[in-house]
């Protein structure tokens, strides 16, 4: 008889055992480890008589010189979306794999169907589906008004049977909606598990490598708002993108996680509309929709996302606190890094708010995962401690050190011209990012320390 093989495998990261324990050592989960059954030694592999031809020619294992290589052969095409195109990096590249992942109702399976429908007018595109049927995602399709002739459509959740498919009609572009419900026959486990993800993914990134077909997958997102299997599917894909946005917003942020063929933490914006996601050409003007008349606690900064600025805006709420241990929100901004500026403010910059409680948010939704808005962060506590509005046209950017300094950021030059683009007439900058020569229209203070940013507002 065949003997049957069985591991043991944390559903959390992946980490792989050869006996049941109660916790993972990998990432300290508990009750996280359950026993998976492989199949067979006997078992030959899972795909069919066509699909293993085609990986038996499908790669070249000739040695070759890395300056002889064709780059011509794989030229990149466009998504039909340009700030799509952007957060990849210029454009699909065949033979790439590209995980999309995002929260339900995001617009995950929108944004690939409103893509699959437009470049199945000019090449061969494969959707398959295995969480709606057919008919469902005809009638998204027929509700957004899409061009429908083209597009092939398969309702499958069987890896195998999708394989076989993708040899028998050759496509330029494989959809999988999603990674989390396709399974392999060999693997006793169930869909989304672990081994399942991976030897799913696996075998479908393995196919788009040697038939230089772009491949997307769709991912889930967990509880706590990681991808589903980040640890499985990481080293496996070309390009990981998440597309953010809260319910009651209509703003969809396609974020760059990863990306192998361009600049990661790339921001694409989207709207979302009855007629699907439309992009955003000026993100920036969407952010800046603000009050006419200026209120305490707001400030504009500049941040980089990817290859481009992005003017946003910073808005702080101090109150006095009614606990004992006054609370540190931060909403967009690292809620540690919140603590750390409150007490270089009140060391370097005389201002106290020990007894205070301290919001901060960034308008919109966006994250800020730089450190180019920590002056602005503090220029808008100060103004809402003291009940004072900052002008309408000042825009301030820096870095705050621990000893006080206003470090520069980053692109210093390029964050200024956008902001006086946008008719800002006032920059409060890091001495390091102080420009040159003069702007158009642009007041430039340059500081050094805190006491001289505060001095300037």
């Amino acid at each position: 008889m065949a003997k049957q093989k069985t591991a043991y495998v944390c559903i959390e990261c992946g980490a792989e055992y050869s006996k049941w324990q109660g916790q993972c050592a990998s990432c300290k989960e508990w009750n996280s480890v359950q026993e998976v059954r492989l199949g067979s030694s006997r078992s030959a592999a899972p795909l069919t008589s066509g699909a293993r031809s085609g990986f038996a020619g499908g790669l070249s294992r000739q040695v070759q010189d890395l300056s002889e290589i064709n780059l011509e052969a794989l030229p990149r095409f466009s998504t039909t979306f340009a700030e799509f195109d952007r957060v990849l990096g210029g454009g699909l590249v065949p033979g790439s794999a590209v995980l999309l992942g995002g929260h339900p109702g995001a617009g995950k399976s929108t944004l690939l169907l409103q893509t699959a429908c437009q470049l199945a007018q000019v090449m061969s595109v494969l959707y398959v589906t295995g969480e709606e049927s057919l008919q469902q995602v005809a009638l998204r399709a027929q509700r957004l008004g899409l061009p429908t002739q083209g597009l092939k459509m398969l309702a499958e959740t069987s890896v195998e049977a999708i394989l076989a498919t993708a040899e028998q009609m050759k496509p330029q572009v494989l959809i999988v909606d999603s990674i989390q419900t396709m399974h392999i026959e060999e693997l006793q486990s169930a869909p989304g598990g672990v081994a399942q993800v991976r030897e799913s993914a696996a075998f479908l990134t393995r196919y788009a490598k040697q038939s230089h077909t772009v491949l997307f997958l769709v991912g889930h997102v967990t509880k706590d708002g990681s991808l589903a299997g980040p640890k499985v599917l990481e080293h496996m894909i070309d390009a990981s993108l998440l597309l953010e946005g809260d319910g009651d917003s209509r703003f969809r942020m396609l974020r760059g996680q990863k990306n192998r063929f361009g600049a990661i933490n790339e921001l694409g914006v989207f709207a979302m509309l009855e007629t699907g996601l439309k992009e955003v050409k000026n993100p920036s003007a969407i952010f800046l929709n603000r009050d006419a008349e200026a209120a305490p606690g707001s400030v504009v900064m500049a941040t980089w996302e990817g290859t481009r600025p992005l003017l946003v805006e910073v808005q702080a709420l101090v109150d006095e606190s009614a606990l004992g241990q006054p609370r540190r929100v931060a909403v967009g901004l690292d809620a540690q890094r919140l603590a750390l500026l409150l007490a270089v403010l009140h060391r370097h910059g005389g201002v106290f708010t020990g007894d205070q409680d301290v919001f901060l948010n960034v308008v919109g939704g966006v994250k800020v995962l730089e450190t180019s808005a920590d002056l602005a962060a503090l220029v808008a506590i100060v103004s809402s401690l003291r009940n004072q509005p900052l002008p309408h046209e000042l825009m301030v950017i820096g870095e705050v050190g621990l000893s006080g300094e206003i470090r520069p950021v980053p692109s210093g030059q390029e964050r200024i011209r956008e902001a006086a683009k946008h008719g800002f007439q006032k920059a409060i900058v890091p001495k390091g990012n102080q420009p040159r020569e003069p702007i158009s229209g642009m007041e430039v203070i340059a500081v050094s320390s805190l006491s001289e940013a505060l001095e300037a507002i």
